[in-house]
């Protein structure tokens, strides 16, 4: 008679609880972000939130600097994620829509500020800052690619200054706070901005 059973538990593979393991330590980060900001998350803290060694954390992110904003381009890539909508307007609408959302969470425009000040003060995470800051303008830059293909801008639209355009109210508000980050201000900011980037002498 056999001895095997009739429904066998599945297998979980080393990359399966590797792939876990990472993600959870990025949750961890994220949240403990959120929680106490830059300056006081520690990797012991991290491990023990995530549930792994330290040693663990390690072998995936050689500093601080890089599991910090490696969790956060994980957490923003989810709350601002790449829109498709058919038109160029439609796009960054939703785009912006998303990335103004920050300003109704106050603990989170804190951990945003928060990292944009230590990129200011320590070189090794003001790079990794950069790193996470140009996937974000990659990501627009995709968007008003695809509108160059569309024919819905001009030819000659100077791309890196149109993200700066997309972007610049966002970090001007969030950082010098003189006006609320309103998602229900960003269909008229946009149109603003294709206003000016249609317009020709």
């Amino acid at each position: 008679m056999s001895t095997t059973p009739q429904n066998p538990s599945p297998r979980t593979g080393g990359r399966l609880r590797n792939e876990d393991a990472h993600h959870s330590v990025l949750e961890a980060t994220a949240a403990l972000l959120v929680e106490n900001g830059y300056g006081a998350l520690t990797i012991e803290g991290v491990a023990k939130r995530a549930n792994v060694a330290k040693s663990t954390v390690y072998r995936w992110w050689k500093s601080k600097p890089a599991l910090v904003m490696d969790a956060y381009a994980h957490e923003t890539a989810t709350r601002v994620p790449e829109p498709d909508t058919g038109t160029l307007e439609g796009d960054l609408t939703a785009f912006t829509t998303d990335l103004y959302g920050i300003g109704r969470d106050p603990v989170r425009t804190k951990a945003l500020t928060g990292l944009m000040a230590e990129a200011q003060l320590d070189p090794a995470f003001a790079e990794a800052f950069r790193a996470w800051a140009r996937t974000r303008r990659e990501l627009v830059a995709g968007l008003l690619t695809r509108a160059l293909a569309r024919q819905e801008i001009p030819a000659d639209t100077d791309l890196t200054h149109a993200t700066d355009l997309i972007f610049g109210p966002f970090w001007y508000r969030l950082l010098v706070a003189h006006a609320p980050l309103d998602p229900a201000d960003a269909e008229a900011h946009i149109r603003t901005i294709l206003r000016g980037l249609a317009r020709r002498e």
